[in-house]
């Protein structure tokens, strides 16, 4: 059997930039095993996969070790996919999902924006040890706040720390994802952030659509306005917009193919 397979550079506009996805348009889901399988082979953070539900997709998405409930770089990657390889023409790329529906739309800029549900964090006490253990392998980094929400979220004072933060990743390996942000150093980004998820076979997520769901809440909140630009200062960095729709979050960004292919399952 002959699987389609595209490699698409989400929240970007260039090759090798954003954050890289594998998306495996299917006719009918494949086991579990075997896309768990194609994910560990494809050693990338994230690969999708979708079917069609109705007039609309289901999907689902896979790092190297696990299945997700939600993941944002990879859903655009697949509405990349839809548009520019697939022929798909309606104004809205629908969704369905473990975390409920979600919707993909082009923006007026011509950026695809991605709607998602909010998470908002909140405070959250070291009963269990994970903070302080956290706090020491993220490099005994002063913390202005730590919160969580799916994630953990741990606020630094200032961009260059969040970019200097070298964590231990076997340490955090036993803990959810951490969530590192800060305000922006320039007037250009509001808030920046870096991701790290070796829980989730993912030692640091180069631009992470989900984190933003939970960043987005919160700098609304703090900096008093519902749009923000947001850049994660990974190695490979990307760009989002940021809107706070109610209980909703707007994440728009660029996508660029990458490369395509075919993957041939024995049997």
């Amino acid at each position: 059997m002959d699987i389609a397979i595209y490699q698409v550079d989400a929240f970007t506009s260039s090759i090798f930039g954003g954050n890289p996805a594998a998306v495996c348009p299917l006719e009918s889901w494949l086991d579990k095993s075997m896309m768990l399988a194609i994910a560990a082979e494809n050693n990338l953070s994230e690969t999708a996969f979708f079917a069609p539900q109705g007039k609309d997709f289901a999907i689902r998405w896979f790092t190297p070790t696990t299945e997700v409930e939600l993941c944002g770089h990879a859903t655009l990657a697949s509405a990349h996919v839809l548009i520019s390889q697939m022929g798909y023409s309606d104004p809205v790329i629908r969704f369905h999902s473990a975390s409920g529906p979600l919707s993909v739309e082009y923006t007026d800029d011509g950026l695809l924006a991605l709607d998602f549900p909010a998470w908002e964090p909140g405070p959250i006490t070291d009963g269990d040890g994970d903070v302080s253990t956290m706090v020491a392998a993220l490099g005994g980094v002063q913390p202005v706040e730590v919160l969580a929400a799916r994630d953990y979220l741990v606020v630094l004072e200032n961009e260059e720390q969040v970019r200097a933060v070298a964590p231990d990743m076997q340490a955090l390996t036993p803990l959810k994802p951490v969530i590192v942000t800060a305000p922006g150093k320039d007037r250009a980004v509001d808030f920046v952030s870096r991701v790290f998820a070796p829980s989730h076979g993912v030692a640091e997520d180069p631009v992470t659509g989900s984190a933003h769901t939970q960043l987005t809440p919160y700098w609304a909140k703090r900096l008093g306005k519902s749009t923000m630009r947001a850049r994660q200062v990974s190695a490979r960095g990307g760009e989002l917009l940021c809107t706070l729709n109610g209980d909703r979050v707007s994440m728009a960004g660029d996508a660029v193919l990458y490369m395509s292919g075919t993957i041939t399952i024995p049997g």
